[in-house]
């Protein structure tokens, strides 16, 4: 099983591929060989098709992810037989100053399940700045949460990929 961790930040590595690296932690716990990339490797899309899951974390910034992050899924085809997220499981991190903004995860996780046809692992994780410890590495419970993510994203990529039906949802339109 291959699982694909994404950093949307447009800053480069911090607290947000801190929380990614954390959650594919959890996945390789669980037997999963993980790969992480940033939002502008030239070749993410082509890897988030080979992947059995996916972890797409950003930062927010005006209570939703980076428009890095949303370039990236601009850049996903989703043309008749392309389409590569349809189907796969996801999980959602994201990271911000405070926590009044954690609801901006939905609309990242809503566009997911509903234009990309993704199965996304719910609850998403939201951190901020308290949730990581002086050397920007996920701590205590934010620490334990991101590893059970990881592992519960395995567990839902194999569940996926031992059914037919859910393996054959696709986005309505």
């Amino acid at each position: 099983m291959k699982v694909l961790g994404i950093d949307g930040s447009p800053y480069g590595p911090g607290k947000t591929a801190a929380a990614v690296q954390t959650i594919l932690a959890g996945a390789a716990g669980r037997g999963a060989a993980t790969e992480f990339l940033t939002h502008d490797h030239p070749e993410v899309v082509a890897r988030i098709a080979a992947a059995d899951a996916v972890v797409l974390g950003s930062p927010t910034y005006r209570a939703t992810h980076t428009a890095a992050l949303r370039t990236l899924l601009e850049r996903i085809d989703r043309k008749a037989g392309a389409e590569p997220l349809a189907g796969t499981p996801v999980a959602v991190v994201m990271t911000g100053a405070s926590g009044e903004h954690f609801l901006g995860t939905r609309e990242l996780s809503t566009t997911l399940s509903g234009f990309f046809g993704t199965q996304v692992l719910a609850p998403d994780l939201y951190f901020t700045g308290n949730d990581f410890d002086a050397q920007g590495q996920p701590a205590g419970r934010a620490a334990e949460l991101a590893l059970l993510h990881g592992e519960a994203l395995v567990d839902l990529a194999a569940a996926v990929k031992g059914s037919a039906a859910l393996a054959a949802l696709r986005p309505l339109v």
